[in-house]
């Protein structure tokens, strides 16, 4: 299992096995975490995508936010670019579902926030190695966004997603930290 699509499709197998139980479980422990670290705490604006199973659970996250007064910025696809552009989200009423079932903001009520005004972003994936680089879900959208962003970075990942090693290619950024049900790892 080396080739990232084995280990995509090795990792969502894995993950599809979490009972619901211990998805929220696990979910709620990152959670926690993630209100301690202090990039959280000063982070006036907050990038971070809407959750869809079996990633972590975010909803929760983006409540929190809301009720700590930060800003929350989602990401939205451009597919013939190939790119990524992150509009402020006030209620989740807001999302329209779009490809694969992601939700995503719809454009006429939400506006566009710009790179270098995003303090923290929680960056999706499917499997991390402990020294912070990821596999995504393919499309290389974060891929593209994170060589120039130049703020926090952190993921936040179930420990069945931890592998050992993967082979990098020469666009593969690691982020700053991973926070798991059971740790913290700093990876840079």
């Amino acid at each position: 299992m080396n080739d990232k699509h084995s280990i995509r499709e090795q990792i969502k197998k894995t993950l599809s096995r979490l009972s619901k139980p211990l998805y929220e479980d696990y979910s709620y422990k990152i959670a926690c975490r993630l209100y301690e670290e202090h990039a959280w705490k000063q982070a006036d604006v907050i990038g971070i995508t809407v959750s869809k199973c079996p990633e972590v659970d975010t909803y929760q996250i983006i409540r929190k936010a809301w009720e700590t007064g930060k800003t929350v910025v989602v990401p939205k696809c451009k597919p013939k670019e190939k790119r990524l552009s992150f509009r402020t989200l006030t209620e989740f009423s807001q999302l329209e579902s779009v490809y694969f079932g992601l939700y995503e903001p719809l454009v006429e009520l939400t506006t566009e926030v710009r790179q270098e005004q995003i303090d923290l972003l929680i960056v999706p994936g499917l499997a991390y190695t402990r020294k912070g680089y990821r596999i995504g879900f393919g499309g290389g959208y974060y891929d593209r966004y994170l060589t120039s962003f130049s703020g926090e970075t952190l993921s936040l990942v179930f420990n069945e997603q931890i592998i050992s090693d993967f082979p990098l290619e020469e666009y593969d950024l690691p982020v700053s930290k991973i926070i798991t049900p059971t740790e913290v790892l700093k990876t840079i």
